[in-house]
């Protein structure tokens, strides 16, 4: 099992040549801008300050690498924030996809969702790319402690229908306040860390 609290920052490339080789399995993290990526990596990794949390939208515009044991957790740029240029634009999407299409050893793409709110067309998008392109994923509904009990138990009723044919390994409600589903999160992580290589 991992030692989750052994872990550190590593290092952040704004363009895909700046990535280094894959040399250690990745846990990947994507989501909107602002869906709360750094909060939640703050939360399971149980440091306070490891990944920059910002109230601006689209702050994150590189891949920040975390050593974690012996693996690394990437945090990707935020996507769907549209008060960036063109230029920006094509430079997170190259970045991303060039990250997803250089054969690294991505064992887990956790995708974050807002639990307030259905699924983005963003959302879809990356996740048909993911299960087009055959990465294990996991879909986490991340600011939980915001929705009452009704509200709660309709989305995890919703993203149901919102996912129907794409197969996620896990559906996790998430709240980076109180730690609703870390556990769930950290295991399924673990899991997919020990699946053998095809």
């Amino acid at each position: 099992m991992l030692k989750f609290e052994k872990s550190d920052y590593a290092a952040s490339y704004g363009t895909f040549k700046q990535l280094p080789p894959s040399t250690k399995a990745e846990i990947a993290f994507a989501g909107r801008s602002n869906v709360g990526k750094s909060s939640l990596l703050n939360k399971i990794l149980n440091r306070k300050g490891l990944a920059r949390v910002s109230s601006v939208p689209g702050k994150t515009v590189t891949i920040n690498f975390y050593t974690v044991d012996d693996i690394y957790f990437t945090d990707l740029p935020g996507y769907g924030y549209a008060k960036v240029s063109d230029n920006e634009k094509k430079r997170w999407a190259d970045l991303m996809e060039g990250y997803f299409a250089s054969d690294r050893n991505i064992k887990l793409v956790v995708v974050l969702t807002d639990m307030r709110r259905s699924i983005t067309k963003d959302d879809v998008n990356m996740i048909e790319y993911l299960a087009h392109n055959n990465f294990r994923f996991a879909v986490v509904m991340t600011k939980s402690d915001k929705l009452n009990k009704t509200e709660y138990a309709k989305r995890v009723e919703e993203i149901k229908t919102e996912l129907e044919g794409f197969n996620p390994v896990a559906v996790i409600p998430f709240s980076s306040l109180n730690g609703d589903g870390r556990d769930e999160l950290r295991k399924v992580i673990d899991e997919s860390v020990a699946e053998r290589e095809d």
